[in-house]
């Protein structure tokens, strides 16, 4: 099975040794996705502002990969704080319908940049390969 490798501008280009996203078969595995603005490579203000742009640099992302949000199996999501927990629910469901992917909400110390939220995530994209 070959490897294709997913990239976009429309998404923050990668801050290091690792590709926006890696298709595997039907498969897409999506790298952790920050608060960053694609065209300023800075981070949006507030947490709400963070919790939108990841989204929509995941939407990009799933977009090159000729998929879309609703091709989530798996999303992962990294919070500096947990009692940001309900704001990312409220958000999310203004970027994905139901049936909602499986889902793991981490806390941890410290995140890329500064930033307040991260998340990452698989896709299923079969036929197109």
């Amino acid at each position: 099975m070959s490897r294709q490798i997913i990239s976009t501008g429309d998404a923050p280009a990668a801050i290091g040794s690792y590709s926006q996203a890696v298709r595997a078969g039907d498969t897409v595995y999506m790298s952790g996705q920050i608060g960053l603005n694609p065209k300023t490579m800075q981070l949006e203000s507030g947490v709400a502002g963070q919790i939108h742009q990841v989204f929509r640099n995941l939407h990009a992302v799933a977009q090159a990969a000729g998929a879309s949000l609703d091709d989530m199996v798996k999303l992962n999501i990294y919070l500096v704080d947990l009692s940001h927990f309900a704001k990312v629910n409220e958000i999310m469901m203004q970027y994905f319908s139901e049936p909602y992917p499986a889902r793991a909400a981490v806390g941890v110390a410290a995140l890329p940049r500064g930033a307040e939220v991260e998340a990452d995530g698989i896709l299923l994209v079969p036929g197109k390969d």
